[in-house]
């Protein structure tokens, strides 16, 4: 197949709509739905940062997409107790695979934001990892197979209308990409920077330059990440996955307080108040991720006022307080921080901090370098120059 027509573009006005090869096939196979132009976009970009994740780490990688930057992406290590409660995953009448491990990861990072995601696995999909799939609002999936078991129930997913697409994994892009912009063609090579090995710690300008093996890996999960994300943007990672991205902001600064913000969230998430939550027994799970979101937030009156909280809780529950959630973000420790390019002040740093990032990789070359190290070192932050620039657009 070579072309592939779609009902319309990014909007429903633009018509006509497809994606094609000038030369080959595509190669893709649509094996259930009927995937648009958004969906496929997602599906691209994703499919590349898992792939690029599997080849860097060695282990079955999973990301969450949603308008062309990643939700969350992680890397298939073996969930806690705390986790699998976390992510609602704790109920498979199932085994937990790597893989399953690895979309429980990406998808529980932000649930808020991953809320009608569009999936990439880099391994074949499972039964365990569909079972985890069929429970969410996704729009779609994309993977180099599926197995029987797994395929069977993608399909019955959304009355049967859950895209599933299977890519060659052989596949290789031409190495000079090209693009329309007003009707005028740019063409640029591909980014195949290697973003893994040791040639990423080469160059530490701070007095801390020790970086545990755990802490190479998840640095090197957050600029893949940042790889494939829209700049400008920032990834906090930990224990294999990502756990807040700022994506698509003007200001660095901005980016980095988005995305410590989602790693707070993250973490509170795990605070034994919010865990206990009373939820009454059939509410659904958009509105559970929505209720824990506000009960975290400075609005939490918003679910707890009288005449509201019985919508959701069996009984009303006690406020986590300002004092409670310092206390607990305080305790997260050993985060990875990446950035797609230089820290252009030592605010940034300030606030990775405040999340308990304790390594951070970025390009470096800023006129305030200087500064930036200096921050680093009142915190006793080891620091990466990397000298590597990763915008995407």
């Amino acid at each position: 197949m070579k072309e592939l027509s779609l009902k319309y573009g990014c909007n429903p006005n633009q018509k006509p709509s497809r994606i094609f090869m000038t030369q080959g096939e595509l190669p893709i196979k649509v094996l259930n739905g009927n995937p648009g132009y958004i969906n496929l976009l997602d599906a691209f970009n994703s499919w590349q940062l898992v792939k690029e994740l599997k080849q860097a780490t060695g282990l079955p990688s999973a990301t969450s997409f949603k308008h062309v930057s990643p939700a969350g992406a992680a890397v298939g290590l073996p969930l806690s107790d705390t986790l699998k409660k976390v992510y609602f995953v704790n109920d498979l009448p199932i085994e937990l695979s790597p893989l399953a491990c690895a979309y429980a990861r990406a998808r529980g990072a932000d649930r808020m934001s991953s809320y009608g995601d569009f999936i990439a696995l880099s391994d074949v999909c499972d039964e365990a990892t569909a079972l985890l799939i069929k429970r969410e609002v996704s729009d779609g999936v994309i993977a180099p197979g599926y197995t029987p078991e797994a395929l069977k129930i993608l399909q019955e997913k959304r009355k049967g209308t859950y895209n599933v697409i299977e890519i060659d994994p052989e596949y290789t892009p031409n190495p000079i990409e090209t693009k329309q912009v007003f009707g005028i063609t740019f063409e640029q090579g591909r980014n195949e920077i290697p973003l893994n090995g040791d040639n990423l710690f080469s160059n530490i300008p701070t007095n801390n330059k020790e970086f545990s093996d755990n802490a190479k890996r998840d640095l090197m999960i957050a600029l893949i990440t940042l790889k494939y994300t829209q700049s400008n943007s920032v990834c906090y990672v930990k224990d294999g996955q990502a756990i807040g991205i700022g994506a698509g902001q003007q200001s660095r600064i901005h980016c980095t307080r988005l995305a410590g913000n989602k790693a707070d969230i993250w973490w509170l998430r795990q605070n034994p108040k919010v865990m206990a939550l009373p939820f009454k027994e059939k509410i659904g799970r958009a509105d559970r991720d929505n209720t824990i979101d506000i009960y975290i937030s400075d609005d939490y009156e918003d679910v707890l006022a009288d005449g509201t909280w019985e919508r959701f809780f069996t009984h009303k529950p006690e406020p986590l307080t300002r004092e409670e959630k310092k206390s607990w973000i305080a305790q997260n420790t050993d985060v990875s921080l990446g950035s797609d390019a230089f820290f252009p002040f030592g605010d940034n740093i300030e606030r990775a901090n405040k999340s308990g990032v304790r390594y951070i990789a970025q390009a470096g070359g800023s006129v305030r370098d200087d500064n930036v190290i200096e921050t680093c070192n009142k915190y006793n932050i080891a620091m990466a120059f990397t000298g590597i620039r990763l915008f995407h657009h």
